[in-house]
């Protein structure tokens, strides 16, 4: 009775959020974000049962045009460095989380919860959520968020497992070294037998957790809490898979990349930009240095 009672009210929140955000906006209004092209999307406003799972390899090969061109080496070049950087404290960061998950029984409870966040089953329920709102109300906008949930977690989550099964890392929990060892091309036999042997880069859980904020947020753009709303829940997903040692936080950067341009990418079937503009945002560039004194790294940030 009690995991009966706990679903229900995971549904009945589910539920709520789902009406809250759709009745904030008019359901036809349809408003592209200041991060995309400002164009008419009025073409693909209609919704097939079968739209999520058509634009999937659409997606693949447009995130594959889209993240590997000259204009994106900077973004690569950020996410390299923030790996090499948290692998080489990956073991300062598990251990006193480790401690805590085995600190108390509610510690292990509120980890475990925080992770499962992210394992699918809430972004699924949220996509379930916006289909049933707007197959009932007759809302075109809920019904493509709803689609386009589902399009970025498989979209994301093929890539994600792609990875997976190429890196072959430890997670925390079965570490034999102190930041876990890589066997990369693993023997796909022993990985399906000893997963958490082998599946640890990138985080599945971070990516998919972002990739569906991304889709709401874009699909609600005048909702400001939003986004703020979903990263807070998205970070607690990350602190709960570090304290229960699912993952590292070098497992994250990746991730969060692929989630983000995942759930963009669903979001907006008419195109996102590909190429830097000079509208004011921030940009990163990291660049070798070598001075009399020695060598590094130059970072450089323009407004």
């Amino acid at each position: 009775m009690k995991r009966l009672g706990i679903r229900i009210g995971f549904w009945s929140i589910i539920s709520v959020f789902t009406v809250i955000i759709c009745r904030a906006q008019d359901g036809n209004q349809s408003v592209p974000s200041d991060s995309v092209i400002a164009m008419t999307t009025e073409a693909f406003d209609t919704v097939q049962w079968y739209t999520m799972f058509a634009n999937i390899p659409r997606d693949w090969g447009r995130w594959y045009d889209i993240s590997f061109r000259r204009e994106r080496v900077h973004e690569w070049l950020i996410i390299g460095g923030l790996t090499v950087a948290t692998i080489l404290t990956d073991d300062i960061t598990y251990t006193p989380s480790e401690k805590f998950y085995h600190s108390s029984t509610q510690a292990k409870k509120w980890s475990d919860f925080c992770a499962n966040i992210g394992d699918g089953t809430t972004q699924f329920a949220l996509a379930g959520s916006f289909g049933a709102y707007g197959l009932l109300f007759k809302d075109q906008k809920a019904l493509r968020t709803g689609s386009q949930i589902v399009q970025a977690v498989l979209a994301s989550g093929a890539v994600i497992q792609v990875l997976k099964h190429v890196t072959g890392r430890e997670s925390p929990f079965v570490r034999s070294t102190p930041t876990g060892i890589w066997k990369v091309l693993p023997n796909q036999i022993d990985y399906h037998r000893k997963v958490p042997f082998f599946d640890a880069y990138p985080s599945g859980h971070i990516c998919t957790s972002l990739a569906t904020v991304i889709v709401i947020a874009e699909n609600y753009p005048d909702l400001k809490w939003i986004r703020p709303a979903g990263y807070a829940f998205t970070t607690l997903v990350g602190l709960g898979m570090l304290s229960n040692g699912i993952h590292w936080v070098s497992d994250y950067p990746l991730g969060l990349f692929i989630g983000y341009y995942f759930g963009m990418l669903a979001a907006h079937p008419e195109g996102v930009p590909v190429t830097e503009s000079d509208d004011g945002r921030l940009k990163v560039h990291i660049l070798p240095h070598i001075s009399p004194i020695g060598t590094g790294a130059t970072l450089s940030m323009i407004f």
